[in-house]
């Protein structure tokens, strides 16, 4: 987030929630190519899944950034029912605030990994789940697919991997030329990456697609994708 980002005080493999909600939101959409554009497409692919008395799922809210924009597209769905979850207190404490009084939101403080996910026609996981440990990952896709209606839709984003080493070491570069044009220097750029080993655990495009697959899902395809950032649309 440009020198502001020099706040976020971070060890190596130390990286954390819990103290970054005040700054979060710039700082994401500093790091994450196609951040607000992302937002918009869900709020787009959402209008295909939302039958009456619709519920939709939001794993990872944040400071509640998506679900305001998704509610305010759908202003006129009062049927909506809308669950977000997230295990980090400041975050939810931003989140409601920013949904404010609308009925129709209903925040969880709960961890994805272990959760019961209500039955929905929409789950949504908007750079989530490459923070769930790759032990438990399967279990959340899995628990994603048996709790939606038949014909609901998982739409998850997630930083991957290239499918190979000469791909993976030019996509690293890429983003990292990003980040400096965004505003980062050469210090910050290495000390988030040093803070998220063992944090951030991203798979290739293949590997998310496998556990779409193992999860249950058959038709899959990919809605969005900057290089090392893609956007998956799966339907039950």
């Amino acid at each position: 987030m440009g020198r502001a980002d020099t706040s976020i005080d971070v060890a190596n493999a130390g990286w954390q929630f819990e103290n970054i909600a005040d700054v979060f939101d710039d700082h994401v959409r500093k790091s994450v190519p196609l951040y607000d554009l992302g937002h918009e497409l869900t709020c787009h692919v959402g209008d295909f899944f939302l039958p009456p008395n619709a519920t939709v799922v939001e794993l990872g809210t944040s400071t509640g950034a998506l679900a305001k924009k998704f509610l305010d597209h759908s202003t006129a769905r009062s049927d909506i029912r809308y669950v977000a979850y997230d295990r980090v207190d400041s975050m939810l404490e931003r989140a409601r605030t920013r949904c404010g009084s609308d009925p129709r939101i209903e925040f969880l403080n709960d961890d994805v990994a272990t959760a019961a996910f209500p039955r929905s026609n929409l789950i949504i996981a908007y750079y989530t789940l490459q923070f769930v440990h790759p032990r438990s990952r399967q279990d959340v896709f899995t628990k994603m697919y048996d709790s939606l209606e038949w014909g609901g839709a998982a739409l998850v984003f997630e930083k991957v991997r290239a499918p190979d080493a000469r791909f993976q070491d030019m996509a690293m570069q890429l983003y990292h030329e990003f980040k400096l044009v965004q505003g980062f220097d050469e210090g910050e750029i290495l000390n988030k990456q040093r803070s998220l080993k063992g944090v951030l655990e991203p798979f290739s495009t293949q590997g998310n697609i496998e556990l779409l697959r193992r999860a249950g899902f058959v038709d899959i395809m990919t809605v969005l994708k900057y290089v090392c950032f893609e956007g998956f649309l799966a339907i039950k």
